[in-house]
């Protein structure tokens, strides 16, 4: 029997099923459990997709009117990694010096449990309350991201399934509890550029065509001037290659292609297609009539996103200061998540635990970090229906 209403327990729960994607491993059967005995109407959504593995995923709700606030995340994990490294084993849960062991206990179960633990006892407290609390959790997120929160989304579309607010429990915090909230999220784009030459012997390059010049021009092209200089709430958005390769192995042939590949994470002034415009016309122009190239994007990317300062962040900011004494700052740094998906179907906020140890060897979630956690989801929940 688990405590679902203590954090910490929940959360040693949950690392104890090896969830590591895509496998189920247990974690979301208990929370179904959980939460269908605390009054929750669950649906078990299983969705697969052609060269994917078949993912679970869980959707609950509590109550069926307005407001409605949507907790949610993720269950499944990345791999252990060399597990002879490891202090304690990845799936044990075991608490040494007020730190929870395991992987998954900061990204995310640690996260999960906590807001599991806040709703169930925001409900016990008020049965009767006026609104709706639901779950959106998945079995995707380390994985292709494919067959969870996304189809998840749709399914709900589909039935009606409308939230208010979301909040995602990703680790947002790079130092302590209560120092950020994610407001928003840069976007990501990948492009590849190849070059096409003529191969031949290198003491006779009149008779060849060296791609590789060619790939430099373009390089420097697309880097010269910055893509801009950041929005109020925005960095600036960069561009980085990430490989360049010729798959030329002898030092006396001229190659006959030269390729690279980079990723763009941007802000929002750009959207991925005005910004795979701007690329392809610098590349024009770097090209002129003497480079032969071809460019291509990668269709899967994520969009710049925000949710705008307001009362719902507010009521956030609000739970943080009174929890832990600071008032955290609003950012839109990191990678990508979940959100991604979330923000097409209405706003969404992050806020989790603190990030050091995810995914690494010993991962681990301070005891104190979680109890904090759940009694600021709490607050935020007191809040959000209080109004």
């Amino acid at each position: 029997m688990v405590d679902a209403r203590n954090a910490v327990e929940l959360t040693q729960a949950l690392i104890r099923c090896a969830s590591v994607t895509p496998e189920e491993g247990g974690a979301l059967r208990l929370i179904e459990t959980i939460l269908a005995d605390a009054g929750f109407k669950t649906h078990w959504l299983r969705f697969s997709a052609e060269g994917t593995p078949d993912v679970d995923n869980l959707y609950a709700r509590y109550g069926t009117g307005h407001p409605y606030l949507l907790f949610a995340g993720h269950t499944d994990v990345v791999p252990v990694g060399d597990e002879a490294q490891w202090t304690v084993p990845p799936f044990s849960g075991e608490m040494r010096d007020g730190k929870i062991y395991g992987r998954g206990a900061t990204d995310m179960k640690g996260g999960v449990a906590a807001s599991l633990a806040a709703a169930l006892r925001f409900i016990d407290a008020h049965p009767d309350f006026s609104g709706s609390i639901g779950f959106l959790l998945t079995g995707d997120e380390e994985g292709p991201a494919i067959n969870g929160t996304v189809k998840v989304l749709e399914w709900m579309a589909q039935k009606g399934e409308r939230f208010d607010h979301c909040i995602l429990g990703e680790p947002t915090n790079p130092e302590r509890l209560g120092d950020m909230i994610k407001i928003g999220r840069r976007g990501s784009l990948t492009g590849h550029v190849t070059v096409h030459g003529k191969q031949g012997h290198v003491a006779y390059p009149h008779l060849a065509d060296n791609p590789i010049p060619g790939l430099m021009r373009l390089v420097q092209g697309v880097l010269v001037t910055p893509l801009d200089s950041g929005t109020s709430h925005f960095g600036a958005s960069n561009l980085e290659f990430t490989t360049v390769d010729v798959g030329n192995r002898a030092s006396n042939v001229i190659p006959n292609e030269a390729r690279a590949t980079f990723n763009i994470r941007f802000n929002d002034l750009w959207t991925p297609e005005t910004l795979e415009a701007e690329i392809r016309k610098r590349f024009d122009e770097a090209a002129g009539n003497s480079i032969r190239y071809e460019a291509r994007f990668d269709p899967t990317n994520a969009i710049a996103f925000m949710t705008e300062p307001g009362p719902f962040v507010a009521k956030m900011v609000a739970a943080i200061e009174e929890m832990t004494g600071s008032k955290p700052a609003l950012s839109t740094t990191g990678g990508t998540s979940d959100a991604r998906f979330i923000c097409r179907y209405g706003p969404v906020i992050e806020f989790g635990l603190t990030g050091k140890t995810m995914h690494q060897i010993d991962e681990h979630a301070e005891a104190a970090e979680l109890v904090a956690l759940a009694n600021i989801y709490e607050g935020v929940i007191t809040r959000y229906f209080a109004s």
